[in-house]
């Protein structure tokens, strides 16, 4: 991730009125015809996954600066506005049970752009692994409910996922770009925008490779004997119990009382060294049957999630000495107004003014094109 900074998410509410939806379509749509005729449709999925620029490109759709809504609003809009056979590039699913459909949407765009099967099978696996990665190996207290994926006629792709949290009303956006995607299990993101949170389990990290490479040893153990081991380091039912000489047990640092908790290392230790209460040993013993040949491999089984994931994590790093990394990944501009009114209100006659001029610039610029 080379660009740095933080941007907040607070999730809002409510529809964007059909007036400002329907501008933001048009404008959407002119802005795409000047970027594919001057970056090309890579060009145009390269600018997609870039953080910055697409909360730019939310500001000059006149949406808001910095809500949830920026994703979902406007990865709808230019699923509305960009055409696969016009454009060169489609956009697969979106918002809810709209990311449900996601695989089935690639179908039909791969359909309309003449890709391979095996290109299409590709662009499925990139869909399902990045939505696992977010969802399971960064554990930031964020579930995913949206997931976009643009896809250009060349088989290049950018996905743009959210997840939501509840309880402290904030969202978080990750951006991919396949270009860039060197290992789905290391560092893979384009960039990830939200609010920044202490004692984050990120096993993309550099810092995690150890822990991920003893976390896929662990899955090809035996689910028993591993089991047996969980089960001591947690404590199981004894909690004075020790796993060795002076050594708490994780089970402890889950009853860590509000008069102990006042040491910062007590709390820190507390939040970080939770045991999941449930793991998925039927998916463990899925991998033991199937010996992963990595974390990636591992990550791709079905069943294996977040438990599962920090499970491994904290014995890797409790029993070998194999720590994961707990940094926060997160890394980090009005044209026409905002929705809420900030910075003002939306300036409708401009930004229809503006959509007119560049639609015409577009065709002027194809008129000469031709003359030439």
């Amino acid at each position: 991730m080379k660009k740095q900074g933080v941007v907040d998410l607070p999730l809002h509410g409510g529809k964007a009125p059909y007036w400002l939806v329907k501008r933001m379509k048009n404008l959407a749509h002119a802005i795409f015809e000047v970027i594919i005729d001057e970056y090309g449709v890579n060009g145009a999925i390269e600018k997609l996954a870039d953080p910055l620029w697409f909360q730019s490109l939310s500001c000059a759709l006149a949406y808001d600066w910095h809500s949830s809504g920026t994703t979902t609003v406007v990865c709808g809009v230019l699923k509305s506005a960009i055409d696969s056979e016009e454009f060169g590039i489609g956009v697969a699913g979106g918002k809810g049970k709209a990311s449900r459909n996601t695989l089935s949407d690639i179908d039909v765009i791969g359909e309309k752009l003449r890709l391979s099967d095996g290109k299409m099978e590709e662009l499925k696996y990139a869909s399902r692994i990045s939505a696992k990665v977010d969802n399971a190996c960064v554990q930031d207290g964020y579930q995913l409910y949206h997931h976009s994926m643009f896809i250009s006629e060349k088989g290049e792709w950018a996905v743009i996922q959210q997840g939501m949290n509840p309880r402290i009303r904030y969202a978080r956006r990750y951006h991919w770009l396949s270009s860039a995607v060197k290992k789905y299990d290391e560092e893979p993101h384009q960039g990830i925008v939200g609010i920044l949170h202490d004692n984050v389990l990120d096993m993309t990290s550099k810092e995690s490779r150890g822990c991920r490479v003893t976390s896929v040893d662990l899955a090809k153990t035996d689910p028993s004997e591993l089991e047996r081991v969980y089960k001591e380091l947690g404590g199981g039912g004894n909690k004075s119990r020790r796993i060795s000489s002076g050594q708490r047990t994780l089970f402890e640092f889950d009853l860590v009382s509000e008069e102990e908790g006042k040491s910062c290392e007590t709390k820190e230790e507390a939040i970080i060294y939770r045991l999941p209460r449930r793991v998925n040993w039927d998916a463990l013993r899925v991998a033991y049957e199937n010996q992963p040949e990595n974390y990636e491999q591992f990550l791709s089984i079905r069943g294996v999630g977040p438990a599962t994931v920090r499970a491994l994590a904290l014995v890797s790093e409790l029993i070998y000495g194999e720590p994961p990394s707990w940094r926060d990944p997160v890394k980090f501009s009005f044209a026409f107004g905002g929705k809420d009114g900030v910075p003002y209100p939306v300036d409708r006659r401009t930004m229809d003014e503006t959509t007119e001029i560049l639609s015409n610039a577009v065709k002027e610029a194809k008129a000469k094109i031709k003359i030439c």
